[in-house]
């Protein structure tokens, strides 16, 4: 196909029809006059680095997990020029990306630190989006005092069948009666003996045993804790950014920065202290504005503030 060729193919497909545009704070349709509740309004919004998966936390304390539907359009199917020929041209979007829910689950719950008398929100500060790895997908989710390292994979939801009971009479997922076996045949003991001595075998034969058989039923999403860390904050978390090497991550308060191993949940490292001597020098506001590992370098962390600027 020829350069122009493949630009006349691209135009046919149409851009697509403009977005409208609502402010919401919450997931769902919402009718006039229905009242939001607090604990559904979203407080934190993060994509992976690919853009395939969204995640959203709310005042609730829980993590929704969203991924990616639509199909993209790969030029190079259609294309068979060269790659800097390709490179030149422009391919618009021909249609809006679409997301789907794939699951939920509670991060955070309500604490009260009994030290200080202060009560701690469930509410979602942050996400950051980690590397994954098997398939399996991994995150962190950060309140005011608490951070957590979520690993989310697939899972098989299996279950026995096949086997000879009767379901009237079984409990849960272990067998009580044997229904296939007749209630004239003699009494056994464990380990096949007789209770009594005249053993014979009945007519015909005992009936045949079908062995158990696991079957899959459906393949669900887990959500798993696999660290928490926790007590290394005086003030109230408002960032968290985890690092470009895939072992370490930064966490920041209003005063400190702390840097963190997601293997190891009991220590860290202070890395960035700006707490004043006297409190009252504070000249208003959070000394911390924002910060950030930078996405290439796994030793360089850009920070703004009052005091640096």
């Amino acid at each position: 196909m020829s350069n122009g060729g493949a630009k006349a193919a691209v135009a046919s497909v149409g851009a697509p029809q403009p977005l409208d545009w609502k402010f919401s704070q919450v997931f769902g349709e919402r009718t006039a006059g229905e009242e939001v509740q607090e604990v559904d309004i979203i407080s934190a919004i993060e994509f992976d680095r690919t853009g395939d998966h969204l995640a959203t936390g709310d005042r609730g304390g829980r993590v929704v997990l969203f991924e990616r539907t639509d199909t993209r359009v790969v030029c190079l199917l259609t294309y068979a020029g060269h790659r800097r020929d390709l490179e030149k041209m422009d391919y618009p979007m021909n249609r809006h990306p679409e997301f789907r829910y794939r699951t939920e689950f509670q991060s955070h719950e309500p604490e009260f630190d009994y030290l200080k008398s202060l009560e701690i929100e469930e509410k979602i500060n942050k996400i950051r989006w980690c590397q994954s790895a098997n398939g399996a997908l991994f995150l962190l989710s950060t309140n005011d005092k608490t951070i957590k390292f979520w690993k989310v994979q697939e899972k098989k939801v299996k279950k026995v069948c096949d086997m000879n009971v009767d379901s009237s009479k079984a409990m849960g997922n272990g067998p009580i009666v044997d229904s296939s076996i007749s209630t004239s045949s003699k009494q056994f003991i464990e380990n096949g003996g007789c209770i009594r001595n005249d053993f014979s075998f009945p007519t015909g034969g005992f009936p045949s045993l079908r062995l158990p058989v696991v079957h899959c039923l459906e393949t669900n999403l887990m959500a798993r804790c696999r660290r928490i860390y926790a007590h290394a904050h005086d003030y109230h978390i408002n960032s968290i950014s985890n690092n470009s090497d895939g072992e370490t991550f930064i966490s920041a308060d209003d005063l400190r920065i702390n840097l963190w191993n997601l293997e190891i949940s009991n220590q860290s490292f202070n890395i960035v202290d700006v707490k004043p001597a006297n409190m009252e020098d504070l000249t208003g506001g959070n000394p911390f504005f924002d910060w950030q590992f930078w996405i290439h370098l796994d030793f360089l962390i850009l920070f703004s503030s009052i005091a640096y600027g």
